[in-house]
């Protein structure tokens, strides 16, 4: 089976979409909540599903970041944009040493304002965004 052909396949997000990588992190953040709804961090170190689903939801927040560069400081200042960045290379390069403790003060205590931050940004209108370029160029230009 060909991955770019199987019927789960999304298309690469282009790197101007901005608004499509800050809904990525709010659904990413909002999908969090409802794994983690209800459990405190004795019931998460026990559950290897939820453990994985934040650990991908977490990877999902990263990569969106990284797509928005620079953008996500100006459209959205405040989150520290270069440790949301550098979360998916922790869980990627130390993913037999991830610090559940650390991770679950992340979901609790880091997510919920990123969360509130990005929504004011996407309530901004786009126009009104900063450094919103006139000709944008193609990625491979």
């Amino acid at each position: 089976m060909e991955f770019a052909n199987a019927p789960f396949a999304r298309h690469s997000v282009p790197f101007s979409d901005f608004g499509r990588a800050f809904r990525d992190i709010v659904d990413a953040i909002s999908l969090i909540d409802e794994f983690t709804s209800g459990m405190d961090f004795d019931g998460f170190r026990e559950d290897p599903r939820t453990i994985a689903a934040v650990e991908r939801k977490l990877l999902v927040i990263s990569e969106a970041a990284i797509r928005l560069g620079q953008e996500g400081a100006l459209r959205c200042p405040g989150p520290p944009w270069g440790e949301i960045r550098g979360i998916g290379n922790w869980l990627r390069h130390q993913y037999d040493a991830v610090e559940l403790p650390v991770v679950w003060k992340t979901l609790r205590d880091d997510l919920p304002p990123l969360k509130a931050a990005v929504l004011r940004a996407l309530a901004v209108p786009s126009e009104a965004s900063p450094s919103t370029p006139s000709n944008p160029r193609r990625p491979w230009t």
